[in-house]
């Protein structure tokens, strides 16, 4: 066995890798996992009998990250609240390797819409949309027909069309956004001033795992989204928080940090000049990856 030349192969591919299983997982720690299962598979590999090897690993780390779904969904019946995709920095100070790979592909608005899938729509999505693999590669990744692999990749676009933001995402919009709630946040600007911004049916969710203030349901309407946030602001564990935007996932989020450790992380969807949904996460197992 070749350790050099298995690890120089791997290596090209690993941050694809990553991308896959965490458009497929929502989860950094989980993603990691099914990396490094695939690598301890890979290194008892001989390199000569594999043609593609871009191929066989993407098919490798998709049936890994299906596996440790299957274990994730027994979990998540006793999570407590809503489950959120679990942020990570992308921007200055972000971790090499995965967050430049993460921020093209994979914002947290995709990995909300994602999750809604089931998982096999989740990995032929990724699969198809992300990294543009073949019908037969997909099929036997999954273990399925071509047939099979088609209708799952119909329905995966169809509800992320569906999902997906009718104008094209605008950068400068986003950071608009994110600094008006910095300002509420920071008590500079009152509350009641994000009405204007909010759609009618904007959808908040807020992910704390049990650890802390949170809705247990998601929240719907503006006027509704407005009163939890005035809520939320005047807990005292929130007032002692500091504020920043920080760059998450390729875009502008609003992150509250005590001393450095990170407590919440807040981003945001926008559809026009409204904002049609507000994520928040506030589970502290979910929070390693986000840098201030």
């Amino acid at each position: 066995m070749d350790d050099d030349g298995h690890a120089q192969v791997f290596g090209e591919h690993r941050a694809a890798l990553f991308r896959a299983a965490y458009g497929i997982l929502g989860s950094v720690a989980d993603s990691e996992d099914a990396v490094q299962e695939t690598w301890l598979r890979w290194r008892e590999k001989e390199l000569d009998a594999i043609e593609r090897p871009r191929s066989y690993l993407l098919t490798a780390v998709t049936r890994t990250a299906l596996n440790i779904v299957r274990s994730a969904e027994r979990r998540r019946e006793s999570y407590v609240g809503p489950w959120l995709p679990e942020p990570m920095s992308t921007g200055e100070g972000a971790d090499p390797p995965h967050s430049v790979e993460v921020a093209e592909d994979v914002s947290l608005a995709m990995l909300v819409v994602l999750e809604s899938l089931s998982p096999l729509e989740r990995a032929v999505f990724v699969l198809r949309e992300v990294f543009d693999s073949s019908y037969a590669d997909i099929a036997c990744a999954l273990d399925k027909s071509e047939a099979s692999v088609r209708q799952l990749v119909h329905r995966a676009r169809s509800h992320v069309r569906e999902r997906a933001p009718r104008y094209p995402v605008d950068p400068d919009a986003q950071f608009r956004v994110a600094e008006m709630f910095l300002e509420v946040a920071r008590g500079t600007v009152a509350v009641d001033e994000l009405l204007g911004a909010l759609s009618p049916d904007i959808v908040l969710t807020t992910d704390a795992g049990g650890h802390a203030s949170a809705a247990r349901r998601p929240i719907s309407g503006a006027s509704k989204v407005v009163r939890f946030t005035a809520g939320i602001l005047s807990k005292p564990d929130t007032q002692a928080l500091e504020w920043q935007i920080a760059e998450v996932n390729g875009a502008p989020a609003l992150v509250g940090h005590l001393g450095g450790a990170v407590d919440t992380v807040v981003w945001f969807e926008i559809d026009g000049d409204r904002v049609t949904r507000v994520d928040m996460v506030r589970n502290p197992e979910k929070l390693a990856h986000v840098r201030v």
